[in-house]
C-alpha cells in the first residue's frame, strides 16, 4: 500500500490510490458513504449523533457464507462428518442479535450461568427446541452447573457441558438424572509472546486419556464423552502455531476414538477474523479447506471415523453488523505536528477495545470526501488521556478530510458489533458519565420490508443518578 503525502489530494483520491474501492459493504453515493447500501447521512439527519447502528441482515449473510464454505470443503474432500455452526452468545447477548442468528438453523454456545436463563427464554419463545445444541463452556460455578443440570433433566438432550477441569464432572454426576453427553476442553499452548505458556482454560492434553479411562469409561452414571473442544486466543490463522495446536487436538481425538467409540465431534471453537480495514485480506475458503483436510488425513492415517465439526463463531457472526457514528465537534492544534479532532462521545465508553487491547476498527468519514485530507488524532470527550484513536490497522496514522465549512465532519467506525457493549457495560455507569449513544436497529419487519427503529434512546442523567443512589 502506498500512501500519498501530498496535501493537495482529496480524501477520495487517498482511498482510491490506496485500496480497491468501492467494496462490498461500502460505496459513495452523491458524496456520502453508504454502509450495506444504507444511507448513513439520512440516519444522522433523522437520529443525530453519536449513534450506534445495528444492521441485522448482515448476521444471516455471514452465517450462510460460512455454511456454504464448509459444505464446499466437505464435498471437495469427501468428508463424511457433519458441520454444526454455533453462535457464542458472549459476543453479543442482545435478543435481536441471537434471534436473528437463530433464523439460520444454528446452535448456541454459552459461557456463564445467566446464559442458561437466556436459553430458557429462547425456548419459551420457540426460537430454539430441545434438539438445539447448547455447548456450555467456561469455568463453572455451582449456579452454572445447576442450571446445566436443569436443562438436561428437562429434556434438552443436546446440551453438552464442556469440562474445563476434572472436578466439574462431579457436579453433573450428583445432579443430572438422565443420560447425557460430555465434552472436554483441551488446554491450548499460548503464543510465544504471551506472558504464560498454557491457557488457564481446559484440561492438560497429556492428562485427558488417563482422565477418560479413570472417570468416564465404563461409568455407571450414564454419561459419555462426545466432543473434544479447543479454542485458540489468536483465532484461526494460517501459521505454524495454529496448525500445530489444531493437529495436537486432532491426534488426541484419534487416540481417544480408538477406546471411546461414542466420541464423534471436534469443536474447533471460533476465531475467524472480520474486516477491520479496507485492505483486509483473508482466504476463508482456503483455511476451511485446510482444516477439513487436516482432520480427514489424520483420521485416515489412524483408521478412525471422521468427526462432526463444530465451530463457535462470535465476532464473525455479529461483528460486521454494527457501526458507531460520531460528529467531529472541534479541532485543536496542540503543537506544530498534531491535529486533534474531538468527537461527541468517548472511545473508552463506546469502543473499549480501542484502548483496552489496541483494537483497530474500520474507520471512514461519512462526508467531505472531496476535501483535502490531513493526519489527525481522534479524541474523546472524557478527561482521560487514553481516550483517543490514532492508528489504522494498515498504518500508524489516521487520515481524515479537513473539516472545512458547512456541515460537521461525520466519522464512522464500522464492524463494531462484537463485545463492545458487553465490555463497556450496556446501560450502566460510564467514565465521566458520558452517556451511551442512541441505538438504532435496521432489520426486516413482519412483511419483509427493511425498516429502522430506535432500540434504546441516549442514556439519561436520571438513569445514571438512580444507579449511583442520588
Amino acid at each position: 500500500m502506498k500512501f500519498q503525502d501530498s496535501m493537495n489530494n482529496t480524501y477520495s483520491d487517498l482511498v482510491n490510490q490506496t485500496f480497491n474501492f468501492p467494496q462490498e459493504d461500502f460505496k459513495l453515493v452523491n458524496g456520502y458513504l453508504q454502509y450495506n447500501s444504507q444511507d448513513i447521512k439520512a440516519l444522522i439527519e433523522k437520529y443525530g449523533t453519536p449513534l450506534k447502528v445495528s444492521y441485522l441482515p448482515k448476521i444471516g449473510k455471514q452465517i450462510n457464507k460460512a455454511k456454504a464454505m464448509f459444505a464446499h470443503a466437505f464435498k471437495k474432500h469427501k468428508y463424511t462428518g457433519k458441520y454444526n455452526y454455533c453462535y457464542c452468545t458472549k459476543s453479543s447477548h442482545f435478543s435481536f442479535v441471537v434471534e436473528e442468528a437463530l433464523k439460520n438453523d444454528i446452535h448456541l454456545e454459552t459461557s456463564f450461568a445467566y446464559d442458561i436463563d437466556i436459553i430458557k427464554k429462547l425456548y419459551a419463545k420457540k426460537k430454539i427446541n430441545k434438539d438445539t445444541y447448547i455447548i456450555c463452556n467456561g469455568y463453572k460455578q455451582k449456579m452454572y452447573t445447576q442450571r446445566i443440570a436443569g436443562l438436561l433433566n428437562s429434556g434438552f438432550k443436546n446440551v453438552i457441558p464442556i469440562l474445563d477441569n476434572k472436578e466439574e464432572l462431579k457436579a453433573y454426576i450428583k445432579s443430572v438424572k438422565v443420560p447425557f453427553n460430555l465434552g472436554i476442553r483441551v488446554a491450548a499452548e499460548e503464543e510465544p509472546n504471551f506472558p504464560f505458556y498454557t491457557s488457564r482454560l481446559g484440561i492438560r492434553a497429556k492428562d485427558i486419556l488417563e482422565f477418560y479411562v479413570d472417570k468416564i469409561e465404563g461409568n455407571e452414571h450414564r454419561f459419555q464423552l462426545k466432543m473434544l473442544h479447543i479454542f485458540l486466543n489468536k483465532g484461526i490463522k494460517d501459521d505454524i502455531y495454529y496448525w500445530s495446536e489444531l493437529n495436537k487436538v486432532i491426534n488426541l481425538y484419534c487416540q481417544l476414538k480408538k477406546i471411546c467409540p461414542e466420541l464423534d465431534s471436534i469443536n474447533i471453537g471460533g476465531g475467524f477474523p472480520i474486516k477491520h480495514s479496507l485492505g483486509f485480506e483473508y482466504n476463508y475458503q482456503f483455511m476451511i479447506d485446510e482444516i477439513v483436510r487436516n482432520i480427514k488425513d489424520a483420521c485416515k492415517r489412524n483408521k478412525v471415523q471422521m468427526p462432526n465439526i463444530f465451530t463457535e463463531f462470535g465476532s464473525y457472526t455479529v461483528g460486521e453488523s454494527m457501526a458507531h457514528v460520531y460528529s467531529v465537534i472541534g479541532q485543536k492544534m496542540q503543537n506544530d505536528r498534531e491535529v486533534w479532532y474531538m468527537i461527541d462521545s468517548s472511545f473508552i465508553t463506546t469502543l473499549p477495545d480501542t484502548w483496552g487491547i489496541g483494537e483497530k476498527f474500520l474507520m471512514l468519514p461519512i462526508n467531505k470526501w472531496d476535501n483535502e485530507y490531513q493526519r489527525v488524532v481522534l479524541g474523546g470527550i472524557t478527561c482521560d488521556s487514553h481516550d483517543y484513536y490514532d492508528s489504522e490497522e494498515h498504518i500508524n496514522e489516521v487520515f481524515l478530510p479537513k473539516i472545512g465549512d458547512g456541515e460537521p465532519l461525520y466519522v464512522g467506525f464500522f464492524h463494531t458489533g462484537a463485545y463492545q457493549d458487553q465490555i463497556s457495560g450496556y446501560g450502566g455507569i460510564k467514565h465521566c458519565m458520558i452517556p451511551s449513544p442512541k441505538h438504532i436497529i435496521i432489520g426486516h419487519d413482519k412483511n419483509g420490508k427493511l425498516v429502522d427503529w430506535v432500540y434504546r434512546k441516549e442514556q439519561t442523567a436520571q438513569s445514571m443518578l438512580k444507579i449511583l443512589g442520588y
